[in-house]
């Protein structure tokens, strides 16, 4: 498996979190489209339950490769894969805000 440096793992982890985000949004937005009108308790327990599975799958997103790193003993190279997707993220965020700004 080829090593990547931490800023380009980074970089395509906060990418995929930004589009993992823009389809639940997409759901959140067209949900009453795509689904119907629902006020059955079924609702709230389905929204919790995406809710749930989310961050399990955002925290995959961002977590899996930096914990492989930490047990191979790459510590400093875990913790810089952490703070660059962060970073990554805080970018997208940024460049939504001035997207929605623009229009």
């Amino acid at each position: 498996m080829k090593n990547f440096p931490p800023e380009l793992i980074g970089f395509l982890q906060a990418m995929g979190v930004t589009f993992y985000c823009s389809f639940v949004g997409v759901i959140f937005w067209k949900g009453n489209e795509i689904f119907g009108k629902n006020d059955r308790y079924v609702g709230p327990v389905t929204f919790l339950l995406l809710f749930i599975s989310s961050a399990m799958v955002c925290a995959l997103i961002v977590f899996y490769k930096p914990y492989l790193l930490f047990f191979k003993g790459k510590k400093k190279e875990a913790i810089e894969t952490v703070v660059h997707t962060a970073i990554w993220l805080f970018i997208a965020f940024i460049l939504f805000l001035i997207t929605m700004y623009i229009r």
